[in-house]
């Protein structure tokens, strides 16, 4: 039974005809072949999982922040926060690197190379993560003395969450690569928020105190048993597919891209969550608990970004390695319609509900509004450009990439350690909508003239721009 028999069986006639349009379209798109259509497809699961699990998350955030406490919860972000950061950087870019590799290794049938990229990449990022969490141990030890007693416990057992928050990053990038989006992202954002809950929960229920040290030490078994399952499923995966069982290594080859990568989702991943930081080291938990509850409840809208980005990669390359900018062009201007319009609505109405949802929270965090409602302008402003940079990482230019999210880092760090003492937690959102409205300008400028197109959400469809002769390809 088709999308259009089952909608005809199930709507009232009158509701039914409306949709018609709408279901043929959505039942072509599932059952076409062609790799606009695919990337459809993985826009849309990834879309789907996006929806469920920042519901997940918004529902455990809530729940952790009621059995904590303000102070205690905040204390927990702040850590997990510091941990994820860490633990994404510890795989130098090789997490991108094997999506940008990954498809070209299979158009030519390099299976040995496939299966040498995979492993190199996980060898890589839990060797990378041990050494930083090992330096971390360290700098607690020496400078414990100076930071304040409440979180030194959390910190020290989160560095040990590092090599499987690396790890699992890398499975993510591998599933990702393979067109296997629940395999890539049900993991990390599905099944590891609802076991931090469940043993968070668990824990309590035995007699232990509902505070960041239980929930940081739950948060690591939840990493561990998460990781360890992701990994096996895509290892067997893999082997299925591939029935090469040598592996062929072009290490120099996969670290120079990947660490321009890394250079660039390090700066973005600091741009994104340098304001929760920054909040930690000047303002008391409480504040850090706020913050990070209105961010978290804006995160609702992030996921259409997060979704289309998802699906847009392995698109991007294969059109960039085919040279048709013309088709890249039309590509691009479908990303930011799919980036913007659901970004304006969802986000309307979750600024719209903002004082219900924040209260659910607990009576303290009312004063997160305000900043969702300057969040909310920031995230526009960057929907506006859609996944420029997955486009620009794609296409060669994470140098150029790097660059523009070193300058946003720079805006975002010093407006944040301005504004903050004088405006409190206005100030770190104004700093990050700043910092997203630069972001988003700079990378305009850059696609326009190195690539010859406008990723604009206004731009008309037109044929690409003439490239600079530096920039061209």
């Amino acid at each position: 039974m088709t999308l259009i028999d089952t909608a005809g069986k199930v709507l009232p006639p009158r509701f039914a005809a409306r949709l018609q349009p709408a279901v043929q379209r959505l039942s072509a798109t599932l059952s076409a072949t062609d790799e606009t259509s695919q990337a459809q497809r993985m826009a849309m699961i990834a879309f789907a999982i996006r929806i469920i699990s920042a519901a997940i998350a918004f529902v455990s955030q809530i729940i952790l922040a009621r059995m904590m406490g303000d102070f205690e919860y905040g204390v927990f972000v702040f850590v997990w926060v510091i941990a994820i950061i860490l633990g994404n950087l510890s795989c130098l870019g090789f997490h991108t690197a094997v999506i940008r590799f990954l498809p070209q290794y299979r158009t030519e049938g390099a299976e040995d190379a496939i299966l040498g990229l995979a492993a190199t990449a996980r060898i890589f990022a839990m060797v990378s993560a041990t050494l930083i969490a090992i330096t971390g141990i360290a700098m607690l030890y020496m400078l414990g003395d100076r930071i304040e007693e409440h979180y030194v416990q959390p910190l020290f057992v989160a560095a040990f969450a590092l090599p499987m928050i690396a790890l699992g990053d890398v499975l993510d990038g591998t599933a990702r690569a393979n067109g296997w989006p629940v395999h890539a992202l049900s993991p990390t954002y599905i099944v590891r928020p609802l076991l931090i809950l469940c043993f968070v929960a668990l824990a309590i229920g035995m007699g232990q105190i509902a505070d960041a040290n239980t929930a940081i030490i739950a948060t690591l078994a939840a990493a561990y048993t998460t990781t360890v399952a992701q990994f096996l499923v895509v290892t067997g995966k893999l082997r299925n597919r591939f029935s090469s069982r040598g592996i062929e290594i072009h290490f120099r080859t996969w670290l120079l891209v990947a660490f321009p990568i890394f250079l660039i989702e390090g700066f973005y991943f600091m741009l994104t969550n340098a304001d929760v930081i920054v909040v930690g080291i000047y303002l008391p938990p409480e504040k850090v608990a706020v913050y990070f509850a209105a961010a978290k409840t804006m995160a609702l809208v992030h996921f259409v970004y997060f979704a289309v980005k998802a699906a847009a990669a392995q698109r991007f390359s294969a059109l960039v390695s085919a040279g048709d900018r013309a088709e890249l062009a039309g590509f691009t201007r479908q990303t930011t319609r799919w980036t913007f319009w659901p970004s304006l609505i969802v986000g309307g109405l979750v600024v719209a509900a903002g004082p219900f949802l924040l209260s659910l929270f607990g009576p303290s965090f009312a004063d997160g509004h305000v900043v969702m409602v300057v969040l909310f302008v920031g995230i526009l402003a960057k929907a506006m450009i859609g996944p420029g940079e997955v486009l620009l990482t794609m296409a060669g230019e994470q140098k150029i990439c790097a660059a523009i999210y070193a300058f946003a880092l720079a805006a975002n760090l010093g407006l944040n350690v301005l504004l903050i003492p004088e405006w409190g937690l206005l100030g770190a959102a104004t700093a990050t909508a700043a910092a997203m409205a630069v972001e988003a300008i700079l990378l305009h400028v850059v696609i326009r003239r190195k690539l010859g197109i406008v990723m604009f959400i206004a731009a008309g469809k037109t044929a690409p721009l003439p490239v600079q002769a530096e920039g061209g390809r």
